[in-house]
């Protein structure tokens, strides 16, 4: 048993000895710094957006001793997501090997580099589930939390599995009392658009809505038995524009039903921004039909 254990030891020690010099420190706030990780061939810098406050000023360290400049190239706050560019040669990129899909109870990795040196912290996958849309609109392909929060200034550093494999980059952005990995698969992806583009779009209605149940006469008339009540109205947004009010019961989007927030969110894809789509409520006992051009989340 004790030389399984001393294995495992070593087999650990030698996967953050692989993928430390990738990781990064990055002063992007006011607070203390946080980490980022060297994610691509041509030395691209991701790192949690939540924690790059600034758009200018943005500062890195590969050893901890010296800082360089970086470019902002672009951010996705609904994923916590931002791209960086170094002013200065990266030393050797990494070439990174992706994990498998983790299962629960998988042994893993969060590496950081929030004062001069790499840190790391050990755990466990504590949920590992289908893809999920999170409460900013963004879908990713799992739902990969943590078994504990990441420690202070390890956002936005790499979660690695014991054979030193990248699973994503964490993050305690996405879930209030959660670590959360924005798994690998989204992460290329995400990069690949932030690096042509310098964001997401994604869309809003400026609406606060909640599931409601719809019964007897209501259900007949509405011919569903689920709606969102429309609990708050942005001024000068999307729906107030449209005429929605406070009170009215959201049906369905662009023919699509709207009886979960999850559905919703759903409608609002970077490819219905801007567009005028048809939007049918229940008020007062009777079936309205609006038309509201989506717009976008900023």
């Amino acid at each position: 048993m004790s030389n399984e254990i001393e294995a495992l030891s070593r087999g650990l020690a030698d996967a953050v000895a692989s993928a430390g010099p990738a990781v990064v420190r990055v002063e992007g706030r006011r607070r203390r710094a946080a980490s980022g990780f060297v994610a691509t061939s041509d030395g691209l810098i991701v790192a949690a957006s939540h924690a790059v406050e600034r758009d200018e000023d943005i500062r890195i360290s590969f050893d901890g001793d010296s800082t360089v400049s970086a470019e902002l190239i672009g951010r996705d706050p609904a994923t916590d997501v931002a791209l960086l560019r170094a002013e200065a040669a990266v030393p050797n990129p990494p070439s990174w090997t992706d994990a498998p899909i983790p299962r629960v109870g998988n042994l893993v990795l969060g590496l950081g580099r929030p004062g001069r040196t790499v840190r790391a912290s050990f755990g466990i996958v504590g949920a590992s589930a289908e893809g999920w849309r999170n409460p900013a609109g963004a879908r990713l392909d799992r739902y990969l939390e943590l078994d504990g929060l990441l420690p202070s200034g390890f956002s936005g550093g790499p979660i690695i599995d014991v054979s030193g494999r990248l699973v994503g980059l964490g993050t305690t952005g996405l879930v209030s009392g959660a670590g959360m990995v924005v798994p690998v698969e989204n992460l290329r992806r995400i990069i690949d658009t932030l690096k042509a583009h310098g964001g997401i779009r994604r869309g809003y209605l400026g609406i606060g809505s909640h599931p409601v149940r719809l019964t007897g006469r209501a259900r007949d008339i509405a011919q569903s038995d689920v709606g969102l009540i429309i609990l708050t109205v942005e001024p000068g947004g999307p729906a107030e524009k449209a005429g929605i009010l406070l009170g009215d019961v959201l049906l369905s989007i662009d023919s699509v039903k709207t009886g979960s927030l999850e559905a919703l969110l759903g409608t609002l894809s970077e490819d219905n921004v801007g567009r005028t789509v048809a939007a049918q409520l229940l008020r007062a006992g009777a079936l309205h039909n609006l038309s509201i051009t989506i717009g976008e989340r900023r």
